[in-house]
């Protein structure tokens, strides 16, 4: 059995529009040359742990080995909840991993993937976390010095706002729509906690994006290379963590960080 190379999410260049590539054991695949062509991905079997590379039957969340589930710093509870975060206090999983990657400066911003949303993420991820999801425009309204002041600010704004990607909504052709996101900005600092409001910003610009799609599929089915090890035909492009084929099919790459494939 040929081992293949282990998934991790698509490596993503901007310059108004996105750019993909696949980190391969060889080195970044770009991904523009197979558009419109036939494009394959098969799993070998073969699975490792995204964290520490240990070989394993299983993998957790976005491919992780057990012990790594409940020790590593990348897997901490804190990354889906940002306002559990201690890291501004010097504690967590890894201590200094966490003064690296969390104790730095943060925003909250708006994003439209299809309807608004708000999220979290270090001032270094922008615009790369907004690509991740599919964002057809974003803008920041908050910056802070720590990963958990993010946290309690996007918890505030649930009240009112989605924190989730509707992910077959983003596939879909999304027009963007400035206006949601201003009416958004707007609701949003008026109804953001007092002592929250010294971070909200109102002069930022949002900033749109476009993807590397030919067309976009009427309907789409995810796939789960664990049950169906092999998908392929022609690849419509690239959106969000998604590769799509004309048939409909998406493979989300970062859900399947640690399995092992090949493409081409």
């Amino acid at each position: 059995m040929t081992e293949g190379s282990p998934l991790r999410k698509m490596l993503v260049g901007f310059d108004g529009a996105v750019n993909y590539a696949l980190p391969m054991a060889d080195g970044p695949v770009e991904l523009a040359p197979f558009l419109g062509k036939n494009f394959k991905v098969r799993a070998t079997g073969v699975l490792s742990c995204c964290s520490c590379g240990r070989r394993v039957k299983k993998l957790f969340a976005q491919g992780f080995c057990y012990p790594c589930l409940v020790s590593a710093p990348e897997a901490a509870d804190c990354i889906i909840r940002p306002e559990l975060c201690r890291a501004h206090l010097h504690e967590g999983r890894d201590p200094e991993w966490e003064a690296a990657h969390h104790n730095t400066e943060h925003v909250v911003y708006m994003s439209f993937t299809g309807g608004v949303k708000v999220g979290v993420t270090r001032s270094t991820q922008v615009p790369v976390r907004w690509i991740d999801q599919g964002a057809v425009s974003a803008v920041i309204i908050a910056r802070v010095p720590y990963r958990q002041l993010a946290g309690l600010i996007e918890v505030d704004l649930k009240r009112l706002f989605a924190d989730r990607t509707n992910w077959r909504a983003m596939l879909k052709e999304v027009a963007v729509d400035h206006d949601a996101l201003q009416e958004a900005r707007t609701k949003a600092r008026n109804v953001l906690r007092e002592d929250l409001q010294q971070y909200f910003l109102t002069d930022e610009a949002p900033l749109d994006i476009t993807y590397p799609m030919l067309a976009y599929p009427p309907k789409v089915t995810s796939v789960n290379l664990g049950k169906v090890p092999e998908v392929g035909g022609i690849l419509l492009g690239a959106k969000g963590q998604y590769l799509i084929w004309e048939d409909g099919r998406v493979l989300n790459v970062r859900n399947h960080s640690g399995h092992h494939v090949e493409i081409g």
